[in-house]
């Protein structure tokens, strides 16, 4: 957990402006980040005493890791993305936005879902925003949250990983 907190720290220390690359150390371990300050990449490395690694990439130059079988919507633009991994497992947080209406970024998203093999658990409306979300029987799990946003389109977060 601790180790959560370090990386966001990192990352605000990215926000900030500060330096492009540095290490601390933690209680966790040392902690090692680079910042393209051009693109608003950044990336995150901390590796534990036992020699684990999780490695987060993010920002607005970070580019979608989607699993295979997943895609941007067409006509999306992404807005951010934050991209993990550790050890086996991996997964991505997209936050879009794109002209299409929250049913269709949904609807697509769905059946991207459903066609690697994911059954969906749980279905939420309300007003014109939706959540889907589930997994599959080998550990991929999946959720959409889409919400109209004011001058029209739609605002989603996509978050695909792998459950070990």
């Amino acid at each position: 957990m601790r180790a959560l907190l370090v990386i966001a720290a990192t990352g605000a220390l990215a926000a900030c402006g500060s330096s492009d690359s540095g290490t601390m150390e933690s209680e966790d371990g040392e902690v090692a980040y680079t910042v393209d300050e051009d693109s608003g990449e950044s990336l995150t490395t901390v590796t534990n005493a036992d020699g684990e690694t999780v490695t987060v990439q993010s920002g607005e130059g970070a580019a979608a890791n989607l699993p295979e079988g997943f895609t941007l919507y067409p006509g999306t633009k992404v807005v951010s993305s934050t991209n993990v991994s550790a050890g086996g497992n991996s997964g991505a947080l997209v936050q879009l936005e794109s002209p299409a209406t929250p049913d269709e970024i949904v609807a697509f998203y769905r059946k991207e879902a459903e066609a690697a093999g994911i059954e969906i658990k749980m279905e939420m409306k309300a007003n014109d925003a939706q959540i889907v979300s589930g997994e599959s029987a080998d550990g991929l799990v999946f959720s959409i949250n889409a919400s109209p946003i004011d001058d029209g389109g739609t605002s989603a977060t996509l978050t695909i990983g792998t459950k070990s």
